[in-house]
């Protein structure tokens, strides 16, 4: 790809004059920042744009403003801005259109990452439908807006406003122009203590003098709802940190986040193996986590004594918290760092007497393993329940430790480049001969700098129909999908509130799926008739007709025989030929929550053994009967990850792939329903039969771990079934709750569902109930 600007002849012809004037002016910057790649999009956007037909000035705008995002966050988000100026077209003017493109700098430069950058534009997608006269003003002020707000305080800010003066147009304007009391007041109400846009540098050249080396640090967006960032961590050996911190117990926000920085950053340096995970469970992981913090937190001390009270400052537990582990693993991570803590229990005077024992080896994490597994199994002997999520270090500047687990390949080589550069794959377009010299290549992975693309498909030599792309290619995974939810207590839908990530599902042993082929085969044979009588039988007449498509002779004969006996004929002499054929398309959606484990009552098997066995005798009837289905399933762990799993889809024949999925699903998480129907309802749109069924087995009501009221997702999930309504999808629920009768039926209606008493019956009642609702 060329990066001189003569090449691009076709798009200066259909600029105008003042916009090829100012690209000229602008090229050099653009050279400078954009790859050969990033120049294409960059020139593509400028033709694009002026396409739109919104006048020169927006055009300007773009041209001139572009490359001062790609310095400060990288030239990867500038499609993304494209997209969201055309996407904006069609909802607003071009005037605030290139006021987006004139302040997008001021964004990126204030928010300082390119995926936080994204959660801006979505915010401004956003605005422009629910308060279309703010969002110009509020452009006008995003200077003084970033400077006081993070991306998640400045979202509740707007949105607030948004809600409050949605159909009062003049106080809108005045609201988001930070003209009236209540603008000031939420500004006020929202504004973080110390935002990392402004001390980055400063905590740069921090580390740098305690390590003589770079580290690279990008912010991460706190959690829009609550006024929390997220837990600092490390990933691709680069630390992310919440985009601002508050003033804690009198600590500044500054030190805070030296504290964060330096703790990471001893995380990087003094990590050079990881710790393996293998057959420990989540209590020995949470103590390992805790010892290994203090490892690398001692060594650091050694070298620099001075952190000792940096950090211990910022441990706040004492010795009467006792009710959880939580409290216990925050106080042997109090007890490691500072001397001067004084706490009596045996376990933490254990914990201190294992970790002096080894100052000598702390240069080896192994330590942290053994130290861990020990206290674990001390701590165990309390007889309190550990729980995962909520037993958490909760030191602020702590971070999640997810860097040293043996996830994947440890590279410290790369952790000491991390930053530095990032190899990015390029798209090659090649002949047909090229790619046959190659395709054999063992070399080629994920991680190849260049992806060979052919215009056509590519065939072996031997005539097997079958091409290189179906044997060779991977199924790329699909971008998240945002659903509202419903709030009943409100009466409002909460905006792009749940997120649904399409999960690749594992392939299992076919000899399951043939296990339980055996095992109902009684049952398979009972179906037989039943699914016989619902074939489609082809083409059928319809007699004694009015009005047809042609004469039943039989009929006008028996006619003329009346009319000369002086009886009165019978007029209905014409017949129709009618083709019967089912339309219905068919989505079965299944819970795979954690609840799925569970053995049933005086059983060996559990409620997911028998929800594979009624899915699999459902999709053998289904697949002989010819209607078009698919099969997914679904589980959740908080509204920002709805795992959706498709085992089957419509298009897809029903064979030993999607049989191996079946054989392969495991039950885990939480139940968030209502964003399963809305994602399980988008593919049933997709669908052009004239019917749409979309059967849920569920062994339990809606809930997550984020939510506490157990109406909340009762209601949404019901809201949920009324959307996919009115898109003409029918929605059944088969519950193996015994309790189902109290809040299922004002969900899914009271013809909508069925409640399995006897859940070992599931096998058999399924395919009969298929068969009712759809003859």
């Amino acid at each position: 790809m060329s990066i001189n600007l003569e090449d691009y002849q076709d798009t200066l012809g259909e600029l105008s004059e003042q916009s090829r004037g100012v690209l000229e002016a602008s090229w050099h910057e653009a050279t400078k920042v954009f790859s050969p790649q990033g120049l294409n999009n960059y020139m593509t956007g400028a033709r694009s744009l002026k396409n739109l037909g919104r006048g020169c000035d927006l055009v300007v705008a773009y041209i001139q403003e572009t490359p001062a995002v790609a310095k400060e966050i990288g030239e990867d988000i500038i499609p993304d801005l494209i997209q969201t100026g055309m996407m904006m077209a069609s909802k607003t003017s071009g005037a605030v259109i290139e006021r987006i493109y004139s302040t997008a700098p001021i964004a990126a430069k204030r928010l300082g990452d390119e995926q936080v950058f994204r959660g801006y534009l979505q915010l401004l997608n956003l605005l422009i439908s629910q308060a279309p006269r703010g969002l110009r003003p509020m452009l006008d002020h995003l200077d003084t807006l970033l400077g006081n707000l993070t991306l998640g305080g400045l979202r509740r800010w707007a949105l607030w406003g948004a809600q409050a003066h949605r159909t009062d147009y003049p106080e809108q304007v005045r609201y988001f122009g930070l003209e009236s009391k209540e603008s000031q007041a939420m500004l006020q109400q929202e504004r973080k203590g110390t935002l990392f846009v402004d001390i980055q540098r400063r905590i740069n050249m921090y580390l740098r003098a305690l390590w003589a080396r770079d580290f690279f640090m990008r912010p991460t967006s706190g959690d829009f709802e609550h006024r929390e960032g997220y837990k600092p961590y490390i990933e691709n050996y680069l630390i992310y940190i919440p985009d601002a911190y508050d003033d804690v117990a009198g600590i500044s926000g500054l030190e805070l986040y030296r504290a964060t920085a330096a703790h990471c950053a001893a995380h990087v340096v003094y990590t050079r193996t990881p710790i393996s995970a293998e057959s420990l469970n989540p209590l020995q992981m949470a103590v390992i986590s805790v010892i290994e913090d203090a490892r690398i937190e001692q060594i650091a001390i050694n070298a620099f004594p001075g952190l000792n009270q940096l950090w211990a400052s910022l441990h706040f537990v004492t010795p009467d918290q006792s009710a959880t582990l939580g409290d216990y693993l925050n106080r042997i991570a109090r007890a490691l760092l500072d001397p001067d803590y004084e706490d009596g229990h045996p376990i933490i005077a254990k914990a201190r007497a294992l970790f002096k024992a080894q100052q000598e080896y702390l240069a080896d994490n192994t330590i942290s393993w053994e130290i861990g597994v020990a206290l674990a199994h001390e701590l165990s002997q309390l007889r309190i329940p550990f729980n995962a999520r909520t037993d958490v270090l909760r030191a602020p500047y702590r971070d999640d430790n997810r860097y040293f687990w043996e996830f994947e390949e440890f590279d410290f080589d790369k952790a000491q480049s991390a930053g530095y550069e990032s190899i990015k794959q390029v798209r090659k377009y090649v002949s047909v001969m090229e790619m046959a010299n190659e395709i054999d290549c063992e070399l080629a992975g994920d991680d190849a700098q260049e992806i060979w693309v052919l215009g056509t498909e590519l065939f072996p030599y031997e005539d097997t129909g079958v091409s290189f792309n179906e044997m060779e290619g991977k199924e790329p995974a699909a971008a998240p999908f945002h659903y509202s939810e419903w709030d009943y207590q409100i009466q409002l839908e909460r905006p792009t509130w749940a997120t649904v990530l399409e999960k690749r599902a594992k392939s299992g042993d076919m000899q399951v799926i043939d296990d339980i082929t055996a095992q109902h085969k009684r049952t398979i044979g009972r179906l037989k008739f039943l699914l016989d009588a619902m074939q489609p039988q082809g083409v059928t007449r319809i007699r004694k007709l009015e009005d047809g498509d042609e004469i039943d002779i039989n009929a006008a004969l028996r006619s003329m025989i009346d009319m000369r006996m002086g009886m009165q004929p019978d007029t209905r002499i014409m017949m129709r030929s009618v083709r019967k054929v089912r339309d219905i398309s068919v989505m079965v959606l299944l819970d795979l929550s954690e609840s799925t484990n569970e053995k049933v009552a005086g059983q060996d098997y559990s409620v997911l053994d028998l929800t594979r066995q009624a899915t699999v005798l459902l999709a053998d009837a289904i697949h002989k009967i010819g209607d078009p289905f698919a099969i997914h399933g679904f589980c959740s762990d908080g509204r920002h990850d709805v795992e959706y799993y498709r085992f089957k889809d419509f298009d897809q024949p029903y064979n030993d792939v999607p049989k191996s999925k079946l054989a392969g699903m495991t039950g885990q998480l939480s139940t968030r329903m209502g964003a399963a129907i809305r994602h399980a309802g988008h593919y049933l749109k997709l669908q052009k039969s004239s019917k749409k069924l979309l059967l849920v087995i569920t062994d339990g009501e809606p809930a997550d771990i984020d939510v506490r009221d157990p109406q909340y997702l009762r209601f949404d999930t019901k809201k949920a079934v009324e959307e996919v309504a009115r898109a003409g999808v029918t929605t059944y629920c088969m519950s193996l709750d015994p309790r189902a009768d109290q809040y299922v039926s004002r969900i899914f209606g009271a013809r909508n569902y069925m409640v399995v008493d006897h859940v070992e019956r599931l096998p058999e009642k399924l395919p009969v109930l298929y068969a009712g609702l759809t003859r």
